[in-house]
């Protein structure tokens, strides 16, 4: 299907769910309740998504917010709320109904808020070609918008254009677990259902790195459906447009702590549990973020860890026999390749067949904020327990 007609085809699917009302294909969760009190009704009932990437802490005053594809203004709004009268929020979409929804309704959403005037602007452009000025916004919010593009590459260097030094984005969406076969690639219908276009997670979050995003990580993840086995899901992810590290600095050694044995950052620098590595000042920048912080001891001399010292940190399988229940993790960032203590080796968004016990070892508070799990099984399985190796250790 030509790019053109894929674009078309979603732009007149959502100019005529705006007109009748039709709810749309991706799950949400947003506080109506909240967002009543200063956002008109007419926004509220033709708002889709798969997130709520404005509402997840992630919005500072007087920042200035752009949103992928605003629709008829309900994240703009929120935005807005957030960012105070001294910031600035600019939606783009390229539906005339949604904008047009949208502009009618700011002034009284500035109103609800006591605003002296409204922070908010919309702007009619596509994702591929933003119409906005280069390096001049602080965070980039899109809610199940991206899947909807046909070129996301184009769209993953917009974000990185657009984006300050020191910038960041938090984008809610649709991914898979497997490539989207071409006869959904080329069914209309399932592309305004945010599932035609789906990226499989490995390939989203690598367009990201590409771009030039570093940091990227898991923020919320959602099971949503599943078609002919292929698992569709919406996540949240954030990541970083870093600023040029300081010519100096007094840390000059990373130790990873674990709970992975080892890992891989997106530059490619591996660092194996309890042994010092020589990091840069980029390497620093990077690490002292929220995604690595707490894996990490930074250092100005080299400190080795062993499993003696309370900052090394480990978590080993249950030694029982296991069952096998259908469920894959999915490794969702910050790192592209990562181990654990019983030798899975987990590569960024590739589903990996997982026992029980190792479900178990990745619901804990150090591995859980980085993986997507799904079960696979169609039917309720009832394997028995088996041992996986003859020491009682895991798969």
């Amino acid at each position: 299907m030509p790019i053109d007609e894929i674009t078309q085809e979603v732009s007149d699917r959502y100019a005529k769910a705006a007109m009748t009302g039709e709810q749309m294909c991706c799950p949400a969760s947003y506080d109506m309740g909240h967002l009543k009190t200063f956002i008109p009704e007419e926004v509220l009932k033709i708002s889709y998504g798969c997130g709520t990437p404005a509402g997840l802490r992630t919005v500072q005053a007087g920042e200035t917010i752009l949103d992928i594809g605003s629709g008829g203004g309900i994240d703009c709004f929120e935005a807005s709320r957030l960012v105070g009268p001294t910031g600035h929020v600019i939606g783009i979409d390229m539906t005339d109904t949604m904008l047009e929804i949208a502009r009618k309704n700011a002034a009284r959403v500035a109103a609800n808020l006591g605003y002296p005037a409204s922070n908010v602007e919309f702007r009619k452009g596509l994702a591929e070609a933003m119409p906005v000025d280069d390096g001049t916004i602080d965070l980039i919010i899109s809610n199940c918008v991206i899947n909807l593009a046909p070129d996301k590459r184009k769209v993953f260097q917009e974000m990185y254009r657009v984006a300050k030094l020191g910038g960041r984005f938090t984008i809610s969406d649709i991914v898979s677990d497997q490539i989207v076969p071409q006869y959904l690639v080329h069914d209309t219908q399932k592309w305004g259902d945010c599932l035609s276009g789906a990226l499989t997670l490995t390939d989203y979050m690598n367009g990201m790195t590409a771009a030039g995003f570093l940091g990227i990580h898991l923020v919320k993840f959602s099971p949503w459906r599943v078609i002919d086995g292929i698992h569709f899901f919406s996540v949240t992810l954030t990541g970083y447009k870093f600023l040029p590290a300081p010519t100096a600095s007094s840390i000059h050694y990373a130790t990873l702590r674990g709970p992975f044995s080892f890992v891989v950052d997106e530059r490619g620098r591996k660092y194996q549990r309890g042994i010092p590595q020589p990091i840069t000042t980029d390497d620093v920048k990077l690490l002292s973020h929220p995604p690595f912080a707490d894996h990490f001891l930074l250092t100005t001399d080299p400190v080795v860890l062993n499993d003696h010292d309370p900052r090394w940190i480990a978590v080993f399988p249950a030694q029982a026999p296991c069952t096998w229940q259908g469920h894959y993790a999915l490794l969702a960032g910050p790192f592209v390749e990562a181990a654990d203590d019983d030798h899975h080796l987990y590569r960024r968004g590739e589903p990996l067949e997982i026992c029980s016990k190792t479900v178990a070892v990745l619901e804990t508070a150090g591995y859980q904020p980085h993986f997507v799990i799904l079960n696979r099984a169609g039917d309720r399985v009832s394997s028995e327990a088996v041992t996986c190796s003859p020491d009682g250790g895991c798969c």
